[in-house]
């Protein structure tokens, strides 16, 4: 009979903890997550950085704003994310001017999600919507903030069908890792959307996921 020992590792500490709750808030230093988008080696700039407009896939993932069937609504000047996601989730690209951009800080490659103001206004930097979409569903994520100031967030979590798995809010951001576990030993969150109210914004640095190889 084989056994996944990794899943075993993966899951051991933090699974006991996640009780109660779909999707819950771990330490990142209890997950192995294997896989990583860190956007190093793509093109970036300066200040508001370079516009980027397609969907961006990466090995084992896209990123880009939401999911066909979400509409895309202006809260004041952040982006929010309304409705259910059509089956199978898919990702939309962001309306014109209003999309995402590569940012050089501190020897970093970050990504900035636009908001309603949209590119290159300062306003709107940090404050778009931006969505995952995972080529396989996952027990766990880790996500990199990079701004992060006492404000909040909101991370929706879905199902390859579009349902939802739930959605946590955020508050008190600061810059660091973001790690969620799902629970019950679960591997289903196939999407995640994440918008954000921080005062400044927010931009993200590096994305984790993929369970560790099986073990026999």
């Amino acid at each position: 009979m084989r056994a996944s020992l990794a899943a075993l590792a993966l899951m051991a500490g933090p699974a006991l903890a996640c009780t109660g709750a779909p999707v819950c808030q771990v330490d990142p230093g209890s997950l192995a997550l294997t896989r990583l988008i860190d956007f190093e080696g793509l093109q970036a700039g300066q200040g508001p950085g370079h516009l980027v407009d397609e969907i961006m896939t990466f090995d084992g993932a896209q990123i880009a704003e939401r999911f066909a069937g979400q509409a895309l609504v202006a809260n004041g000047d952040f982006d929010g994310v309304a409705g259910r996601p059509l089956s199978p989730l898919q990702l939309l690209p962001a309306p014109e001017g209003q999309t995402k951009s590569l940012v050089w800080v501190a020897g970093n490659t970050i990504l900035n999600g636009f908001g309603p103001a949209g590119f290159p206004r300062r306003q709107a930097q940090g404050e778009g919507a931006l969505a995952i979409l995972f080529e396989a569903p996952q027990p766990a994520i880790e996500i990199d903030i990079r701004g992060g100031e006492a404000g909040a967030a909101r991370l929706q979590f879905l199902r390859a069908d579009g349902t939802e798995i739930t959605t946590l809010s955020l508050t008190g951001l600061g810059e660091g890792p973001l790690a969620f576990l799902r629970a019950d030993g679960l591997s289903d969150i196939s999407g995640v959307v994440l918008t954000n109210e921080d005062p400044q914004g927010i931009a993200v640095d590096n994305v984790r996921f993929g369970p560790p190889p099986e073990l026999s």
